[in-house]
């Protein structure tokens, strides 16, 4: 059962993530809204309505259930399409309803998930998750989709403590990375040592794991959430196994991302 002050921490730090991306869209002129991003077919709308349409589909999963699995076994029936359907829906919006809908939905998941009891669980895309799994999970897509907004806006953002929470589940997701393609998980831990922002160490797994992940935790964050190729960080590896990890590893739930391809040169 998670701790209710680390429910109360991740939700601070999920609508802190939130303002911040706001921040970045709040002011474009209406034409800017259709400018591209990283993730091919993606404009600046597309990532927002996308993050309006699971801040959605959160909601109802505490609320609704029973409707949400409804909705979840009809996206399901098309899971290589659903996620793209979806952002195309809000994207036709208008910027300034977008925007509106898109405030209102994070306001709205940040209450409702303040009242859930400690201890349940939730419905979603993949295993049921507990309260403070779902609101790291939202803000591990808020992250996400922001860094896209930011590279076609060619705003370079701060990296802040709250990369803890996208390193947590990245860690957490190494084997559903395996299973979602089809593929055994290792049987054995792994060593995961990275530096945080402001020079925290964030570690997991028993210290004498032969397989091991080392480096800076923003170029993790930026591999597990399919950001950037593997070969454009520099993060090191010990044992063949967490090597073939970071050329899979997914943080969010859904069918296998297909990744970025590799920039021209190493960051």
């Amino acid at each position: 059962m998670a701790d209710p002050r680390e429910v109360r921490e991740v939700l601070a730090d999920l609508r802190a993530e939130g303002e911040e991306l706001d921040g970045l869209v709040a002011g474009l002129p209406e034409a800017e809204w259709g400018r591209a991003t990283p993730a091919v077919g993606w404009t600046l709308a597309h990532q927002i309505a996308h993050l309006l349409w699971t801040d959605e589909r959160a909601v109802q999963s505490a609320v609704d259930p029973e409707g949400f699995g409804r909705e979840a076994e009809a996206a399901l029936a098309s899971p290589e399409t659903f996620v793209d359907e979806a952002a195309e829906r809000g994207a036709r919006l208008a910027p300034v309803e977008l925007l509106a809908r898109w405030r209102a939905s994070r306001a709205e998941l940040l209450e409702v998930l303040a009242a859930q009891p400690a201890g349940g669980k939730l419905p979603w895309y993949g295993p049921p998750m507990s309260v403070a799994s779902m609101a790291t999970g939202r803000l591990m897509e808020t992250w996400a989709h922001g860094q896209d907004v930011a590279d076609a806006l060619g705003v370079r953002r701060v990296p802040t403590a709250r990369l803890r929470h996208v390193v947590r589940i990245g860690v957490r997701a190494r084997d559903y990375a395996y299973a979602v393609r089809g593929l055994t998980p290792p049987g054995e831990e792994f060593r995961v040592e990275l530096v945080g922002p402001g020079g925290e160490e964030w570690v997991f797994g028993p210290a004498g794991a032969a397989q091991r992940v080392s480096g800076a935790a923003l170029d993790f964050c930026l591999l597990v959430t399919q950001r950037v190729h593997r070969d454009d960080v520099s993060l090191v590896t010990v044992g063949a196994d967490a090597e073939r990890w970071l050329g899979i590893a997914q943080s969010f739930a859904g069918p296998a991302g297909a990744g970025r391809a590799p920039r021209e040169t190493r960051r």
